[in-house]
Order: structure tokens, then sequence, then C-alpha cells
């Protein structure tokens, strides 16, 4: 039987490190997860971490991006399902910030990951999110359903909000409750880029978001 290329060891290698430590990370948090326990669980060896990961740090990055590649491709399927192109913005939003009361993506995500690699809003996947809701909301403006507003700056803004409140709920002794407060808030300031009947396009007055009713 011949042997198998390389790049297949390499690969099958990687994913064994990052799922030993997705768990480790996962049920007792970065900081009380031994490279040891998670290397020895994954038939490997510190050796093999430091090669393609560089450190424990390294690892916790690869960890943060398939977790962020697998929210990414459900809220993918949240707006999909949603009748207007609004309301899958809307959708997907909210469920961004619902998916902070999910104890993984809580501890990995939103705690450990800013702890140990510094503020989330300058990460590599924050780009790709940015352009993404930058070209929806591109969308939404050209078809008249927001105000004329910069799309790249609306995105910015919303992108910091959403995750803030995520990381407010990560960081909350009742996540439950502090998720209800925070999706409610949040779609009252999305409220706030539609078009409403009577108002000026390019109006240089903010909206009335405490207008709308519950």
């Amino acid at each position: 039987m011949g042997h198998r290329p390389r790049k297949e060891m390499i690969a099958e290698t990687r994913a064994k490190l990052v799922a030993a430590a997705r768990h480790a990370f996962g049920t007792v948090g970065y900081a009380e997860a031994s490279m040891d326990d998670f290397t020895a669980s994954a038939g490997l060896t510190r050796g093999a971490l430091y090669h393609h990961f560089g450190d424990k740090k390294g690892l916790l990055q690869a960890v943060i991006a398939e977790i962020d590649a697998e929210m990414v491709g459900r809220l993918k399927v949240v707006s999909a399902r949603a009748d207007s192109l609004w309301q899958g913005f809307v959708d997907e939003c909210t469920a961004y910030i619902e998916m902070a009361l999910e104890p993984e993506i809580q501890r990995i995500v939103l705690r450990d990951g800013p702890a140990v690699l510094g503020d989330p809003s300058q990460w590599p996947s924050q780009n790709e999110c940015i352009r993404s809701m930058s070209e929806n909301l591109q969308k939404l403006r050209d078809e008249g359903t927001i105000l004329a507003v910069d799309p790249e700056a609306a995105a910015r803004l919303i992108s910091g909000a959403s995750l803030h409140a995520a990381q407010w709920i990560a960081n909350s002794d009742d996540p439950e409750a502090t998720s209800k407060k925070a999706v409610k808030a949040f779609n009252v300031l999305l409220e706030g880029l539609l078009k409403h009947a009577g108002r000026p396009q390019n109006s240089n007055q903010p909206a009335l978001i405490g207008s709308t009713q519950d």
C-alpha cells in the first residue's frame, strides 16, 4: 500500500490538534488547558504542536478561526431563510448576538479569545465581516430600503455594536436576561437605518428611535 500524500497527513495532524484543543479550551478554558493533555489525547507530541501552530496561543487562533467559520456558515443559513434582504440582515445580526449564549462560543471566542489575543475588532476575520456587511448595506441602500448612509461606516458601527453586545452577554451573570435586553435594543438601533414615510432621505435629523413601540 502506497504512502499517503504529505499534504493529507499534515491536514490530519492539524485537525487532530485543533479538535483536541477545542475540546480542552471549551471545557476547562484556555488558562487551565494543558498542552501535554491535549497533544496526548490527539496521539501527538508537543513538537507537532510547535511545528504547526508555534505555541498554545497560535492553536487558540486556529480554534477560533474554525469556530468563526462555522458561525459564518450558520448565519448565512439564517439570512437565506428571510423573505427580504432587510429581514435577512436583521435576522443575521440578531442571530450573531444570540450565539453568545452558547457555552463554547462564550468561553473560547468571547472571553478567552479577547483576553489572550486582544481586541476582537482587530482580528483578521473582522475584515471579511465588515466587507460582507458593507455589501449588504450597499444593496439595501440601492434598493431604497435604508437611508443614504455610507455602507462601510454603518457596517463598522453595527459590527462594533453587535460584538460589544455579544461580549456583554458572554460576561454577564445572567446571559439569558442580558441577551433579551441586548437584542431588543440592537433591533431598535437597526430600525433607525430604515427610510420612514415623511422623513427626507438625507435628513440630518436623527431617527426617532424612542418612538418604536413594544
